[in-house]
């Protein structure tokens, strides 16, 4: 249990844990080592772990980001091993730092560990303005106020909601099969009026459920048997504090979410894909456009395809609702677009013609039909691009299989001679050492036999090694004989 303190001097929190430690308040990007932030004599005496904290603070005064290193022995024997890939060798949750006491140190009284310091970290005054977190100055879309639901000054009236949010999940969800349950969570969810199932991870506020939850993302991560992660962020928040669409450096994400609890990513192309289909049943065209431009600032700067489909489909209709063409003609552009990049007609049996070369929408084809298409180069030049992709990736495979075929009879062939030169080297001294007992004739014949059988099979290896110019290439008798292939005219 820890104990709290209010100085009246600094406004800062301190207090004491449950080993008696005093919890002085820290700076911002401050770090140090020991007690009352990191473990001393664990697992060995002599073990004394690091610690470091962040600058975003929680609103009761203590760091939303905080890290743990390994003592220097640890670390050692972790960059021994070939299986190590922590950088650092840090650990920013809990989480994952439990994962690690579990596969390191079987047997660890884990309760005890995580007793004997502090995870925990007050922040000094200077790192709150007026009693609110400093914010970054980051990314910033075009996106509504997260709009917030009625909340009840009883948490208890709401049903179990520690947030007091009337419109919880948790109390609205009447489903038949229930979810995979939340994993049990001592950090962020043990804070006063945060609950799990509708406030962000990152701001602490209430999530917005409208027009289908496009505004915030849940991770939905299998992290013990039977439980996911189960917390909620925003999608605003996410992106302004790096953690959501393709960022660069360490983190490197490419349209994905992280989440800071668990670590794990999720794929945001899915989630921003059901926008389109959220727009369709919205009469607003400023929630549409705030709703698609979500979406552009989730899939910017992906190289996935998919996401570069995407974008092009939202950015085309933010064009269209910016020029004043009616929601209707949007979504049916859209829909004509989608059948045909899809392949939804086919080329080989229905031949296309442009009817009018200074209006390329209207094509006729083969059966006399006029069609009226929407056609956008870009997009166009993605599935093309796409398709030649999906060609290569099969030639190459193609390729690695005969590769692979031709290595495996080539040495065999290798192997197989060798084997005749040894037994032609055993009859030659047989032949030499013959007694006058042995009939010399008879040797000497099997040599010649030798002799002959290896020249047939070199014949039949240098034959074999045609296949050096491609199998294409390579005569259908050589491929067919030796190689057992039976090609087509």
């Amino acid at each position: 249990m820890e104990i709290v303190f209010y100085d009246e001097n600094n406004g800062s929190t301190t207090g004491t844990n449950e080993n008696g430690s005093l919890l002085m308040p820290v700076s911002p990007d401050d770090s140090g080592e020991g007690l009352p932030y990191a473990p001393v004599n664990w697992p060995n005496r002599g073990d004394t772990w690091t610690w470091r904290v962040g600058k975003r603070v929680a609103s009761t005064g203590h760091y939303l980001d905080r890290y743990l290193y390994l003592p220097k022995r640890l670390c050692r024997r972790i960059e021994s091993s070939s299986n190590s890939s922590r950088r650092k060798h840090g650990f920013a949750s809990k989480l994952s730092l439990e994962r690690y006491i579990r596969a390191a140190f079987p047997g660890a009284d884990i309760e005890a560990f995580f007793n004997s310091f502090s995870w925990k970290i007050p922040a000094k005054k200077s790192a709150l303005t007026n009693g609110h977190v400093e914010r970054r100055n980051l990314l910033t879309i075009p996106l509504e106020e997260m709009a917030e639901y009625a909340v009840s000054d009883s948490p208890t009236d709401t049903g179990g909601c520690k947030a007091g949010n009337k419109m919880c999940s948790s109390i609205l969800e009447q489903s038949e099969k229930p979810p995979l349950a939340a994993m049990p969570c001592d950090i962020c969810c043990s804070e006063p009026r945060f609950c799990h199932d509708c406030c962000c991870i990152l701001c602490s506020k209430l999530i917005n459920s409208e027009h289908g939850g496009y505004s915030h993302i849940k991770c939905e991560a299998l992290v013990d048997e039977g439980y996911i992660c189960g917390h909620i962020a925003h999608i605003d928040c996410a992106l302004r504090c790096y953690m959501a669409g393709t960022v660069g450096g360490s983190i490197g994400l490419d349209a994905e979410y992280y989440c800071r609890r668990c670590d794990a990513r999720t794929d945001l192309v899915s989630h921003a894909a059901r926008f389109l289909q959220t727009c369709e049943s919205i009469e607003s065209r400023d929630d549409i456009e705030k709703i698609l431009s979500v979406g552009v600032c989730i899939l910017g700067g992906s190289q996935k395809t998919s996401a570069k489909r995407l974008l092009i489909r939202f950015e085309s209709a933010i064009a269209k609702l910016q020029s004043g063409t009616s929601l209707e003609d949007i979504w049916k552009v859209e829909d004509s677009f989608s059948a045909i990049s899809t392949g939804a007609f086919d080329h080989g049996n229905s031949v296309l013609e442009v009817m009018n070369d200074e209006d390329p929408l209207n094509v006729r084809t083969s059966s006399g039909h006029t069609l009226s298409i929407a056609f956008d180069h870009r997009s166009e030049s993605l599935r093309l691009e796409d398709e030649i992709e999906q060609v290569l990736q099969a030639l190459r495979k193609s390729q690695d299989s005969e590769y692979k075929m031709a290595e495996e009879r080539l040495h065999a062939q290798k192997n197989f001679l060798l084997n005749l030169y040894q037994q032609l080297e055993k009859e030659r001294s047989e032949l030499a050492r013959c007694a006058s007992s042995a009939d010399p004739n008879a040797l000497l014949d099997a040599v010649l036999n030798r002799v002959d059988q290896i020249k047939r099979e070199l014949r039949k290896l240098k034959d074999m090694e045609r296949v050096a110019n491609g199998f294409g290439k390579t005569s259908k008798g050589i491929l067919k004989e030796h190689f057992g292939l039976e090609t087509q005219n």
